[in-house]
C-alpha cells in the first residue's frame, strides 16, 4: 500500500498529555490517537508492528513447545471471588472494571488471567501426564488506573503477552524456567 492512500497523520508539535519520549514520539509520528484519559487507538502503522512484533513472540514461545490460547476478557466475579481477590481488585486496589449484567451476574473486565487459567487447568488437566503444560495468550487488558499516564505504559486498555504453566513438581517447574 502506498503511503500516500495510508491513514497517517503527523503531529508538528508534542502532545501537552504526553509526558515521556516515547508517548511523544508515538502520537507526533501518528501511530496512536488518544481517544479518552489512558485509552488509544492503534492506527493502522502501528497495528502493522504490534502484529509484526506479536508473530516474533508467537514464534518463540512455539519453539518453546508453549500453546496458543485466548482466554475470555469479560469474567466472572466468582471466580475471583473464590480466589479471594474480587474485593482486592474492585475495591481495595480498584483496578479492575466491575459491571453487573442484566441478571444481576457480577463481572469484571480482566486486568488479569490467573483465575480463569487456573480454572480451564483445573478442569481439563486430568493425569500428571499432560505436565508439563505451557500456556500463553497475546490479550486486551482492562485496568482501572488511578492516574493513567505515559501513553501505553499506563493506559487503560492495552495488549499484554501472559504465560502460564502447570508442573507436576517443583524440579519441572524449575528446569522450565
Amino acid at each position: 500500500m502506498r503511503l500516500s492512500q495510508m491513514l497517517f497523520v503527523t503531529l508538528r508539535e508534542d502532545p501537552a498529555e504526553a509526558e515521556i519520549p516515547s508517548h511523544k514520539l508515538l502520537l507526533r509520528a501518528g501511530y496512536i490517537r488518544r481517544i479518552g484519559s489512558g485509552i488509544y487507538a492503534y492506527l493502522p502503522l502501528m497495528w502493522r508492528v504490534l502484529q509484526k512484533v506479536s508473530q516474533i513472540v508467537r514464534e518463540e514461545m512455539n519453539a518453546t513447545g508453549a500453546q496458543e490460547c485466548l482466554l475470555p476478557q469479560l469474567q466472572p466475579a466468582e471466580l475471583w471471588k473464590e480466589s479471594g481477590r474480587w474485593d482486592t481488585y474492585t475495591k481495595a486496589e480498584g483496578i479492575m472494571f466491575a459491571l453487573v449484567d442484566r441478571r444481576e451476574t457480577e463481572l469484571g473486565l480482566g486486568p488479569t488471567h490467573e483465575e480463569v487459567i487456573t480454572t480451564v487447568a483445573k478442569e481439563m488437566i486430568r493425569s500428571y501426564r499432560q505436565l508439563p503444560l505451557h500456556l500463553y495468550q497475546i490479550q486486551t487488558k482492562f485496568r482501572d488506573e488511578i492516574r493513567p499516564r505515559f501513553g501505553l505504559m499506563r493506559g487503560r486498555e492495552f495488549i499484554m503477552k501472559d504465560g502460564y504453566s502447570f508442573h507436576a513438581d517443583e524440579e519441572s517447574l524449575k528446569k522450565t524456567y
